[in-house]
């Protein structure tokens, strides 16, 4: 019955391989690294700001666009914005207090222009949320815009699991 059951398997994954696929659309997300995407979760902080940094930073290359440094203060206020959001229980740009993005910004003491903010709520690792936020035009625009210079990005964890991820990028 085993034996029967993996020829089965192997049929089916056999006809999965001959699927058509369409060739002319290019992956929107740069390949990660086998190593990283088999890794757990990992909670150290760094850490997971460092592949998210890596992993625009080749998509930014990729097209020919400058990389993305790392900014303390769009940090600070990514990280004020996810601990909100899951107070709030609600996904969007407002903070409880009535603050947009760019209030919080300019709170934390960023100068620059800010460009845009990505939010999620998901259960998925950080790879995973950027994958979802490069599929849609408009939290892409915010990832790849050629004026971009400094990126934020932090995280809020809930004992359930739940992640609430926000992305800021500024010029």
């Amino acid at each position: 019955m085993k034996k029967i059951n993996a020829l089965v398997i192997l049929s089916m994954l056999a006809l999965a391989a001959c699927a058509p696929r369409n060739l002319t659309q290019a992956p929107m997300v740069a390949p990660v690294d086998p190593a990283i995407a088999a890794a757990p979760a990992v909670n150290d902080d760094a850490a997971i700001a460092g592949r998210v940094l890596q992993q625009i930073n080749t998509l930014r290359a990729n097209i020919a666009l400058a990389p993305l440094q790392p900014s303390p203060q769009l940090d600070a206020a990514a990280l004020v914005h996810s601990r909100d959001m899951s107070a709030q229980n609600r996904a969007w740009h407002w903070g409880s207090d009535g603050s947009s993005p760019l209030d919080r910004v300019q709170r934390q003491g960023h100068t620059g222009r800010l460009i845009g903010e990505n939010i999620s709520e998901t259960y998925e690792n950080e790879i995973e949320t950027l994958a979802a936020w490069m599929s849609t035009r408009d939290t892409r625009d915010v990832i790849m815009d050629p004026t971009a210079t400094h990126l934020g990005f932090a995280w809020f964890r809930e004992p359930s699991g739940k992640v609430w991820w926000t992305l800021l990028t500024a010029g």
